[in-house]
């Protein structure tokens, strides 16, 4: 079980208890349903990325970005730290660990795009290096 996994899990589980807690406090229906959905997305996601299909840990990332833009946007707006500003902070750091595991899945990208030292060379970059 990878990063990825957990990541996804975890943000998933998240994401389902947050729609439950804001139809319980505020009967938004529309709370209920996003958190659903996009909480069984994530651990739909986890359970591919568990059987060993790339495709799972894509569709957790693009999820997730989702989730973190829309939780930014309403932190902007509302100010207000809880909920979305923890969805962000936590939905950032689940994002990190899923695309860092993407960019190590890369291996079919040529060579010279998976290392910025082979893009730039680091004479071009100063002595110092």
């Amino acid at each position: 079980m990878t990063l990825g996994v957990v990541a996804a899990f975890a943000y998933g589980i998240l994401a389902i208890i947050g729609g439950i807690i804001g139809y319980r406090n505020a009967s938004s229906k529309v709370s209920l349903i996003s958190g659903g959905i996009s909480g069984l997305l994530l651990v739909f996601a986890a359970f591919v990325q568990l059987q060993g299909q790339t495709w799972g840990l894509i569709v957790a990332s693009i999820v997730t970005a989702i989730l973190v833009i829309f939780f930014a946007f309403r932190l902007a707006k509302t100010r207000k730290f809880m909920p979305a500003g923890l969805m962000t902070i936590l939905g950032t750091v689940a994002l990190a660990m899923m695309v860092n595991q993407l960019i190590g899945k890369c291996t079919s990208l040529p060579r010279a795009l998976r290392s910025f030292s082979d893009i730039a060379p680091l004479s071009l970059l100063g002595s110092r290096y």
